[in-house]
């Protein structure tokens, strides 16, 4: 093996689900099998290197200042459900079961793993919340002890009253994550959000 095809499958060993067989015969493929694909796949990652960042106002992917959700006027205002992770708002995304908008928090509360409050997107929260353009907080974090602590970080962190906050149904196994349900299922998560503050 030569230096050079190690590096990359090393590479690509790092990304998640990608083990040491996986990052082998991509990079076999992309080198011997199908080498024509190879520079496509080198310029979008440079492309997306260069143009993908966080959305200004809630943290989601963005080519602008704002995402395409943030930048939809026909999406429902004032409700915003806030997740761990962006493909967790993927999940719901796909389960069309939500016509509001998003925060994401990149991350829940976890001190074992050293993230603090400092380390998540809750300021941007915060002030949308201060500003009325979140009335009502649904939180679509994970059924887990982390999760449940960021919940109640978050319910000692905002105003006592201008915002009502639901929790999604548990229509999710519990240590789970929004990532891995089916729509069905996120979408009974969402119909059985209850009141939780």
């Amino acid at each position: 093996m030569t230096p050079a095809l190690e590096e990359l499958q090393k590479q690509l060993k790092q990304l998640p689900g990608i083990g040491y067989r996986s990052a082998e015969r991509l990079a076999l493929h992309l080198l011997v099998e199908r080498p024509e694909r190879l520079p496509g796949l080198v310029a979008a990652l440079h492309e997306a290197a260069r143009s993908v960042r966080r959305c200004g106002r809630c943290g989601n992917l963005a080519e602008a200042e704002l995402c395409p959700i943030c930048a939809d006027a026909k999406r429902a205002t004032g409700q915003v459900c806030v997740v761990e992770n962006v493909p967790d708002l993927a999940a719901l995304e796909r389960s069309s079961a939500f016509r509001g908008r998003y925060h994401v928090l990149h991350g829940k509360l976890s001190p074992i793993h050293g993230v603090g409050p400092d380390q998540l997107n809750l300021a941007t929260l915060l002030e949308r919340v201060a500003t009325g353009e979140a009335r009502e907080l649904i939180l679509a974090l994970s059924n887990d002890v982390e999760g449940e602590a960021t919940c109640h970080y978050l319910l000692e962190c905002l105003p006592k009253s201008g915002v009502k906050v639901m929790r999604i149904g548990f229509g999710l196994p519990s240590g789970g994550g929004v990532l891995y349900a089916d729509p069905t299922t996120l979408k009974s998560a969402l119909d059985g959000r209850r009141d939780y503050s």
